[in-house]
């Protein structure tokens, strides 16, 4: 062999292992390159502003002064020694309480209404999702007249029974009541949706089944439908969590103040945040109740993911015991 032919082979020997260590880079890193706009964007406005608040949080750091003197945790202590924190985490805990359980239950029931054979699915479908893409201010200005106190749609018609109206901007759940049916107009059929998606990957071959034996349309639903809906069901719950917990909007354009009420009768924990803010120009306490509020959401999301994967644990493993009997 030439000397000319062994540097061209020597080249090509070169080339192609170039070539496979390049398909080897490729194979390991190119999901990482495709993943990492995600992370990076996530870097930016999700995990920067979580730790730029709790550098905010342990410093004595106003609006116009800006950053001050390390105070430690001291700003924790002066927040949860104030009656109006302990009066905000109430009332959020209420309006979650209030909005996301019933949220849930409706959002299944509407998803199962959907899943049937319906004239027009494609409306209804569509149907559902509208108050979503409404505003929450339109949607707060449209409840506000149906919850006012006088003049009210709801209290118009109490009275026209005789009874006495309800006083929607003054009593605790009353507020708590009519801010939480604001969230459930905007969310109900938003999650309706997610689940009738999720309806609609069961094999039918289950519900075929399960109609031989002798089983009606409920008893399907609960004894299949409902256990194969365990991924779904923790997901919208942990989602509910973490936004009925955050909830500011309805909250804020319940009445005309913004600040939760006379006597803070429906104030959140982030209008709380809100009012320490920019109301009393103290970043400090207001980043301190930013991160009692993220720890609060992270432990609720943590229970409710327990207790939501051992009720969904327990009911497929019974649909599993019934699907080993039948065959």
């Amino acid at each position: 062999m030439t000397t000319a032919a062994a540097e061209v082979t020597a080249r090509s020997i070169r080339r192609i292992a170039l070539s496979h260590r390049l398909s080897r880079w490729d194979v390991r890193f190119s999901p990482y390159l495709y993943i990492s706009p995600f992370f990076l964007l996530f870097g930016l406005v999700g995990l920067f502003p979580l730790l730029y608040t709790a550098w905010v949080s342990v410093h004595d750091w106003n609006l116009i002064g800006g950053q001050g003197d390390f105070v430690g945790l001291e700003n924790f202590t002066t927040v949860l020694g104030q009656p109006y924190f302990w009066t905000s985490l109430r009332n959020t805990f209420s309006i979650f309480l209030l909005s996301s359980i019933p949220q849930v239950i409706a959002a299944i029931a509407i998803a199962a209404v959907l899943d049937f054979n319906l004239r027009g699915k494609t409306f209804w479908r569509m149907g559902v999702l509208l108050p979503y893409v409404v505003a929450p201010v339109a949607v707060a200005l449209i409840f506000n007249d149906l919850f006012g106190d006088r003049f009210g749609l709801i209290n118009s018609g109490i009275m026209s029974l005789g009874l006495e109206p309800i006083r929607w901007h003054v009593d605790v759940i009353p507020s708590h009541i009519a801010i939480a049916t604001m969230v459930n107009f905007r969310w109900t059929g938003y999650n309706a949706l997610i689940f009738l998606a999720a309806m609609q990957a069961v094999p039918r071959d289950y519900y075929e089944a399960a109609i031989i034996d002798g089983a009606n349309r409920l008893r399907t639903f609960w004894s299949i439908t409902v256990p194969l809906l365990r991924p779904i069901i923790i997901f919208v719950i942990l989602t509910s969590t973490i936004g009925g917990l955050q909830i500011f909007d309805e909250a804020r354009m319940f009445d005309n103040v913004g600040q939760g009420g006379a006597n803070r009768q429906w104030q959140t924990l982030t209008l709380y945040i809100y009012e320490l803010g920019w109301g009393q120009r103290n970043f400090g306490r207001a980043s301190a109740v930013a991160w009692l509020l993220f720890l609060i959401i992270i432990v609720i999301a943590i229970i409710n993911f327990m207790i939501t994967r051992r009720i969904a644990g327990s009911a497929d493993r019974k649909l599993r015991t019934r699907a080993k009997g039948i065959s």
